[in-house]
């Protein structure tokens, strides 16, 4: 057997029948095609939502089942929401553009099929505890 890089030897680094092609090539995951023209008809021929209602973390939850005909990343997005998702976990998901998926969540709460809400900082009323108490808490730690 000859070594690579030899005469004769097969070139490993290359496809078969495709010079200066890699041969091991990561591919695309089936039905997940991110060209312009798949992404233009999931929707719909829009690049924005008329709606600021999402942004990376808003929690969405669906409000019913997929039904039948409806589009198929819309039913995805209902079968993943059972419980609190954010819109950057249902993005990663699918696979798409956090813009695209804006889009289609938009959809469903126009139609009701899901609930957004952003999730809620500390209201501005509650205080910290005194540090005389937190260096209490720390000194009990330690002691542990």
């Amino acid at each position: 057997m000859s070594a690579p890089g030899t005469p004769g030897a097969p070139d490993r680094r290359t496809s078969p029948g495709r010079p200066g092609r890699p041969a091991h090539r990561k591919a695309p995951r089936p039905g997940r095609d991110d060209s312009p023209d798949r992404l233009y008809t999931v929707t719909g021929g829009r690049s924005r939502t008329h709606s600021d209602a999402f942004d990376l973390v808003t929690l969405v939850v669906a409000e019913c089942d997929p039904t039948p005909g409806m589009q198929s990343e819309h039913a995805a997005i209902l079968r993943m929401c059972d419980y609190p998702i954010a819109v950057v976990e249902i993005a990663a998901e699918l696979g798409l553009p956090v813009g695209i998926t804006r889009i289609l969540l938009a959809d469903l709460l126009d139609t009701g099929r899901i609930s957004a809400r952003h999730p809620r900082s500390a209201p501005e009323s509650a205080q910290l505890p005194e540090p005389e108490l937190l260096e209490q808490v720390l000194v009990g730690l330690r002691n542990l």
